[in-house]
């Protein structure tokens, strides 16, 4: 069972699916990933018109997985909303940022934060040097995505990236990681929320 299957119940994640929204909620993974991706492309098949939403309440995670999703989010020809529940740290900041402009919403007492990711480097002098130049390659990637993102310089980017950065969402909008602070239901939930059953007091 993954982090994702603990926090929201296979069926109201089917109800959820069924309304075009997918939920990001826990660490990124490759198991994860790989799902985000593959249902935004199914639902993108299935109406290439019709918005997809991603809802993101993330710690972060894998960054071959986040790229991946981004790059499925630039492949489908709709739009995809993305919203920050609660906390959208370093992958989740940039899928949230990677959602289409004018359609990336935070709920008001959301925090982001952006910094650059960290992985270990070990063995010989040849293999810790192929290991940095792919790292550095990688960081660079996804920072001129952030850049292209948010409209920042690459080296406003890079300086602020250093170190972990906190965002209030007002400051994210600011920034360009958002668009719009959530002020109302119907910016973000795409049907009446009895049907994701959220009133109902039923546990799916």
């Amino acid at each position: 069972m993954t982090n994702n299957d603990k926090l929201f119940s296979p069926g109201l994640r089917e109800r959820f699916f069924a309304q075009r929204v997918l939920v990001l909620d826990g660490g990124l993974d490759d198991d994860n990933g790989t799902v985000l991706a593959t249902q935004m492309l199914s639902l993108a098949s299935e109406d290439p018109h019709r918005d997809i939403a991603l809802w993101i309440h993330s710690p972060g995670g894998s960054v071959p997985a986040m790229l991946a999703i981004r790059d499925v989010m630039r492949l489908v020809p709709c739009d995809v909303a993305t919203l920050a529940l609660g906390l959208a740290c370093s992958a989740g900041q940039f899928l949230l940022s990677s959602g289409t402009k004018g359609k990336r919403f935070a709920l008001p007492h959301a925090r982001i934060l952006m910094h650059q990711g960290s992985a270990g480097i070990g063995g010989s002098a040849v293999e810790v040097e192929v290991q940095a130049d792919d790292l550095r390659h990688t960081r660079d990637t996804v920072l001129r995505l952030i850049s292209e993102d948010t409209g920042q310089p690459f080296d406003r980017v890079f300086t602020d990236s250093l170190h972990d950065r906190w965002f209030t969402t007002e400051q994210a909008r600011e920034y360009g990681f958002i668009d719009h602070v959530v002020s109302d239901l119907t910016q973000v939930v795409p049907v009446r929320t009895h049907q994701l059953g959220l009133h109902s007091g039923a546990v799916a």
